[in-house]
């Protein structure tokens, strides 16, 4: 038995005792259909019966004027013995005029009857009306017998006489036994309980190996998800099962597997935040003791002093930023959407590192491009645009070029910012929007950034419906597209 523990045990319980209360109802509806049809039989056997004792009675009447002729007991004990019929005729008045109890005066010798037989009392009033309202056939519990209920078929009889003509009236009833009626129930309800038990222990097989699987495969389930409580995300949920189960089991896993990737994602998180911090809190701290110890000279304080001002500020926006992606990440930034274009706000932008791009002699190509009035938040865009231009000049190779391009098809706006230089490996194309992530070679050349920019970047693009791909051939360019929808919507 499945231990009622398990979840499907009440299921298993339920089902089975819906099985059995079914086959009793079929069983108690078959045996009482079969039943009532057996008996509807053996009720036209015994009116055919009785109706060809009652033709024999007419043709003796018309014959002889009497009914009480040895030829009718005759047929009367015929009856007796091959049918298991017991015949009665009653006068007008309620008199029996002919009954099995006069065998043995009218056919000595002939037969003996094998059962006593009650001697009939009168037809009683009420008995008689019902024949004359019409014919009798039922199962008669009083009429014959108060311990045994026997076949009743019983009518009225008209005989009509050669003087007067008036009919003269009887009443004939036959009693059939029922002995044979009660072996059939029996036959049958032993039959059908043959195949019912049989079909409840089929059932009970079938039903318990099916949910001993369900069982065994709810153990497993609790045993993995116990184990992803605990952070062990070793092992996943089977999902080698049918229906809704499969796909519960599904979504459990990857919810494991977001929540496993999560964990490690925070690992990172806080090991580059503590690493991030750690850089100018330790610089400052290091100046600051230099200066009031007096290893810094007094005359070179103010320079290193500028030093402390310029990693408060780089503390500042790691804090900040740090700050923007939990924004980012909880939904709590709402971007403020009103028409602009984003054409000019990327030329002011690139005015702002104009003395970079004049120290490395770079060439501008592709700010005259088209006009794109989009709906966007142009406080959150500009900062997109800013940290896309700031890495194009960061890693452009010297006297390179960056290259603009505004365009618009029946999907996107597309704003693309390339630059020309080392570029990108394909290993590393993949990691360039994670937070922290820097490549090789940037670490050498960019030793003020964060490594949030990018990340920060998608995520603004990703709150305006759009997107942020980047194209690299290494050792040739780099290239950021914004693709922003032609219908923006909040």
């Amino acid at each position: 038995m499945i231990p009622n523990k398990s979840t499907y045990f009440r299921i298993f319980r339920f089902s089975y005792i819906v099985i059995v209360t079914l086959l009793a109802l079929i069983g108690i509806i078959f045996v009482s259909v079969c039943t009532s049809m057996y008996k509807a039989q053996r009720l036209n056997e015994l009116q055919d019966t009785g109706d060809l004792f009652i033709n024999c009675i007419r043709e003796e009447y018309k014959t002889d004027g009497k009914i009480d002729s040895k030829d009718i007991y005759t047929i009367h004990a015929a009856l007796i013995k091959e049918k298991n019929v017991e015949a009665f005729i009653y006068d007008a008045d309620g008199k029996c005029l002919v009954s099995p109890e006069d065998y043995e005066l009218q056919l000595t010798g002939k037969f003996n009857l094998s059962r006593e037989v009650k001697k009939p009392e009168p037809l009683s009033e009420d008995f008689r009306k019902k024949l004359e309202d019409g014919k009798m056939l039922e199962l008669d519990k009083h009429s014959y017998s108060n311990n045994e209920p026997r076949l009743t078929y019983g009518r009225r009889i008209l005989f009509k006489t050669d003087e007067s003509g008036i009919p003269v009236r009887m009443y004939a009833v036959f009693y059939g036994l029922t002995g044979d009626i009660s072996s059939y129930v029996l036959k049958i309800s032993c039959i059908y309980a043959v195949i019912a038990i049989f079909a409840a222990i089929i059932s009970y097989l079938l039903i318990r190996r099916k949910f001993r699987k369900l069982e065994n495969y709810e153990k497993e389930f609790l045993k993995v998800a116990s184990m992803y409580a605990k952070g062990d995300f070793s092992e996943k949920i089977s999902t080698e099962v049918d229906g809704n189960v499969k796909e519960i089991a599904e979504y459990v896993n990857a919810l494991a597997a977001d929540v496993e990737a999560g964990e490690e994602t925070s690992k990172t998180f806080i090991a580059n935040v503590s690493h991030e911090l750690r850089t100018p809190i330790t610089t400052i701290g290091g100046f600051v003791d230099g200066i009031l110890d007096g290893t810094i000279p007094k005359n070179k304080q103010s320079e290193y002093l500028i030093l402390v001002s310029k990693e408060m500020k780089r503390l500042k926006i790691l804090i900040s930023s740090m700050l923007n992606m939990t924004k980012f990440e909880n939904g709590s930034m709402r971007p403020n959407f009103r028409e602009a274009n984003i054409t000019d706000l990327v030329v002011q932008t690139v005015l702002m590192f104009e003395k970079k791009i004049e120290v490395k002699s770079l060439n501008i190509v592709g700010l005259d491009g088209n006009r794109l009035i989009v709906n966007i938040d142009t406080d959150l865009m500009q900062q997109v645009i800013y940290n896309l231009v700031e890495n194009a000049v960061k890693f452009v190779d010297v006297g390179g070029t960056l290259s603009f391009r505004f365009d618009k098809n029946e999907e996107w706006y597309e704003i693309g910012i390339k630059n020309t230089g080392e570029g990108l490996r394909d290993s590393e194309i993949p990691q360039v929007f994670d937070r922290f992530y820097k490549t090789d070679s940037s670490r050498g050349k960019d030793t003020t950034g964060l490594g949030l920019g990018l990340s920060i970047s998608r995520k603004i693009v990703h709150l305006h419906r759009g997107h942020i791909v980047v194209k690299s051939v290494y050792g040739e360019y780099t290239e950021f597209i914004i693709q922003l929808p032609i219908e923006s919507k909040e």
